[in-house]
């Protein structure tokens, strides 16, 4: 297990499971956010293939609708 931060929140997950199963796993639909981790942003084709590492900072953004 392996220890990040998610939004500023600590999570612990499998090092070995890939970010379109841990964002499921944290709520939040993989096809509707955009994801960086450590500041850099993965693209969204990585994301079944992309695994995290300890303490690493992963940031969930959703697109906000209004006008």
């Amino acid at each position: 297990m392996i220890s990040v931060s998610v939004n500023n929140e600590a999570k612990q997950c499998a090092n070995d499971q890939p970010l379109k199963g841990l964002l499921g796993t944290w709520g939040f639909d993989d096809e509707k956010v955009a994801v960086a981790v450590n500041e850099e942003f993965v693209p969204r084709s990585q994301y079944s293939a992309f695994t995290l590492s300890d303490g690493d900072r992963v940031d969930v953004l959703a697109p906000v609708q209004g006008g």
